[in-house]
């Protein structure tokens, strides 16, 4: 999993590239090697060495000179010696190419399937799962002599230095009458691992400095988590949870948490196991969606056929759109008529329906989902769409 503060390609960006018409505009995408063996063999580059030999194929049934090919292309070629690409890759390249803005290509969290695709618009299908599915959270590292915030989603991860607005242990929070006696409580123990010193000196003073110094936490938090509906997941041994849940005044403080102390846990695994425990929180908007069209199955506001769908899309009138894990469909509208022709494979003169259809949701502000085959709400189309009318 990539952890970076940057999301790998920004909602602004992609709509730039959703936005542009021109001839023979070049996608291009493939998964990267990430293990030092199959970099060292190559593998990634010889795949983009068949990528653009297709691509030359299709411009030259676009009726392209190859010495005009050639010179398309030379961005792409250059690619091939760019070592520190190479070196440093992510789990895809995605790469873009016409003839007004030149190439632009992005490394994406997303072992992509090889694929080339040239027409008058860019195929952006397969970027869209990078803004479904996903949601800001929160992550508290919690222990009494450590503490971090971070806002994260599932591509991002950026420590927002909690320790500037709030108390960074115990310690400064209750003042010179503490004192650091071992470090049991790291080991996950019920021990905080410290003595407290004071009247009455015990459990009850223990509680309450605790939750002296967790207030003071909270107000931190309030201060610099921007959003306060977004989850605050904790990573903490089980019983700061319970007590820090007493002095938490955030609105979505979220019921799992990381256990142990995190104090020592690199950011990057940081990021991938808070993402899991939090990444059912974020499906259930795809299953609430998977449930409203079992319900509007039979009505006019749900349908799997895809002439129907791509004229929904045409229109404004689709709210969720479902579409097949790695499937595709190709065809053409005819907008005089307002008829969709399905063909069996791309061809030079038809278009992907399903990234039309796809960006056209996107655009006026409906949810694409993908789905593996055997959880599409109906499995014999690679498509279903619930409408808003």
């Amino acid at each position: 999993m990539n952890t970076s503060e940057k999301h790998p390609l920004p909602k602004k960006d992609f709509e730039n590239l959703a936005e542009i018409r021109n001839l023979n505009c070049v996608s291009i995408f493939l998964p990267m090697d990430k293990k030092g063996k199959e970099q060292n063999m190559h593998l990634a580059q010889a795949l983009l060495k068949q990528c653009i030999n297709e691509v030359q194929k299709t411009l030259m049934e676009h009726q392209m000179h190859m010495n005009e090919i050639e010179e398309y292309l030379r961005p792409v070629e250059q690619l091939l010696e760019k070592v520190q690409l190479w070196r440093n890759p992510s789990d895809g390249l995605a790469i873009f190419l016409d003839s007004e803005k030149g190439m632009r290509y992005y490394l994406v969290p997303i072992p992509f399937e090889v694929k080339t695709y040239v027409a008058g618009h860019f195929y952006l299908l397969p970027l869209l799962p990078l803004y479904y599915n996903d949601g800001l959270y929160y992550l508290l590292d919690l222990s009494q002599d450590y503490v971090k915030l971070y806002e994260a989603s599932r591509y991002t991860f950026k420590d927002l230095h909690l320790e500037d607005f709030a108390p960074g242990q115990l310690e400064d929070a209750v003042g010179s009458d503490y004192e650091q006696k071992n470090l049991q409580f790291r080991s996950g123990q019920a021990t905080y691992g410290a003595s407290f010193h004071g009247q009455g000196a015990g459990k009850d003073d223990e509680k309450d400095e605790l939750l002296r110094y967790f207030r003071m936490l909270d107000e931190g938090v309030k201060k610099i988590a921007s959003d306060s509906k977004a989850p605050l997941v904790l990573s903490c041994i089980d019983r700061l949870y319970k007590l820090y849940a007493e002095a938490n005044t955030h609105h979505n403080l979220y019921d799992k948490h990381l256990s142990g102390d995190p104090e020592y846990k690199k950011d990057d695994k940081k990021h991938q196991k808070s993402w899991v425990l939090i990444e059912e929180y974020f499906r259930r908007p795809q299953l609430n969606k998977i449930n409203k069209f079992n319900e509007l199955f039979h009505t006019q506001k749900a349908s799997y056929e895809i002439d129907v769908i791509v004229n929904a899309a045409l229109n404004g009138k689709i709210d969720t759109l479902f579409i097949e894990e790695d499937a595709d469909v190709f065809g053409i509208y005819d907008k005089k008529d307002n008829e969709v022709k399905i063909d069996q494979k791309n061809e030079i003169n038809n278009v992907s329906l399903a990234n039309l259809a796809a960006l056209l949701t996107f655009e006026q502000g409906g949810e694409v989902y993908f789905l593996p085959s055997e959880q599409m709400p109906v499995t014999e189309s690679p498509m279903n769409a619930v409408f808003r009318y």
